[in-house]
């Protein structure tokens, strides 16, 4: 029974020493201490309560400190519980600072909780980065099709990182430039002979205004022709002034059809004037005979010459003359 109790007091023991261990973190104070890093135990303490790493922020201090960066726990705690990724904050500002970047802590947090990487930025600021353009397809003025690709040399502008455009933006903005210059551009050989012209064009319009990023150069990688887009469209167009005049001349001829049987009906109408005339022309001579105004004599002349004509007639019109013909 004594061999039990000594053996929990024992456990007993150790786990209270583990837990003062844990929040009073001895060999990580020894080592800030050895390291030159002035922070309390009790400090150290109160960063464990906080649900704060006090391995986290020490170490911190201790690269901080070694490098000649001047920064406080206060400052690392904070950050740490705003969401802020501390040890790549310090890893920047010592980057900073030893490529001369002008960088506060202050700017580098912000930069940190803003979603950037601010390690990256200060990288990219030191060691420019190249970003390739997708391929950019664009008309020149005598019609032909233009297909370039670039190459943007960018670093980082730490001034502008937060609030600043990113890679898209730039992207957007040099394939906008190449567009323009190509399309203000005479002939497409004389964009094939001197592609410098696009980079120096889109250098000069200051894309990079407002963005995160300083373009250093524009590069054509590559350039190719594409199609005849000139032609396409005249071809197009020829095609619509055809369906156009088409579609004139279907009116017109439909114009055309309809005062022809406009006229074919006023033909009409003129026979039948012309038949109810003849109708009369036997009343007419009877009523001349009764009166004496019409002898025999003249009525065959008349017949005769009305026989001449008839004669004449199917002279002229052989096949006229054969259908009027009486049967036999």
């Amino acid at each position: 029974m004594e061999n039990f109790s000594v053996l929990f007091l024992i456990a007993g023991g150790i786990i209270l020493l583990l837990i003062f261990l844990y929040f009073v973190p001895i060999s990580l104070w020894i080592t800030a201490l050895f390291s030159g890093v002035k922070v309390g135990l009790l400090e150290l303490v109160f960063m464990r309560i906080r649900k704060v790493p006090p391995s986290l922020i020490v170490n911190s201090m201790i690269n901080a400190t070694k490098a000649g960066i001047d920064v406080t726990t206060t400052e690392l705690e904070t950050h740490y519980l705003a969401g802020g990724n501390v040890p790549n904050v310090i890893k920047a500002l010592i980057s900073a600072d030893k490529a001369n970047i002008p960088l506060s802590f202050k700017q580098a947090t912000a930069i940190d909780l803003a979603g950037r990487d601010v390690f990256e930025a200060v990288t990219t600021s030191v060691n420019p980065k190249v970003i390739n353009t997708p391929n950019v397809a664009a008309v020149a003025q005598d019609g032909i099709q233009l297909i370039a690709k670039a190459r943007v040399t960018v670093r980082a502008n730490i001034m502008q990182l937060v609030g600043g455009a990113g890679e898209e933006t730039i992207l957007a903005r040099v394939g906008e430039g190449i567009v323009t210059s190509i399309g203000s551009s005479s002939s497409h050989k004389s964009v094939l002979e001197n592609p410098d012209i696009i980079s120096k064009l889109v250098l000069q319009k200051g894309l990079d205004a407002g963005t995160a990023y300083e373009i250093l150069s524009i590069d054509i990688a590559d350039i190719d022709v594409g199609e005849n887009i000139g032609a396409k469209l005249q071809i197009d167009q020829a095609g619509a002034d055809l369906k156009v005049a088409e579609a004139k001349a279907e009116e017109r001829r439909a114009m055309a059809v309809a005062v022809e049987q406009e006229m074919k009906a006023k033909a009409q109408e003129a026979r039948a004037s012309v038949i109810a005339a003849e109708v009369e022309i036997p009343q007419a001579i009877s009523a001349a005979f009764r009166s004496g105004n019409l002898g025999i004599m003249d009525y065959y002349k008349m017949q005769n010459i009305q026989s001449d004509t008839d004669m004449r007639n199917s002279i002229a019109n052989p096949n006229q003359g054969g259908q009027n013909k009486p049967k036999e």
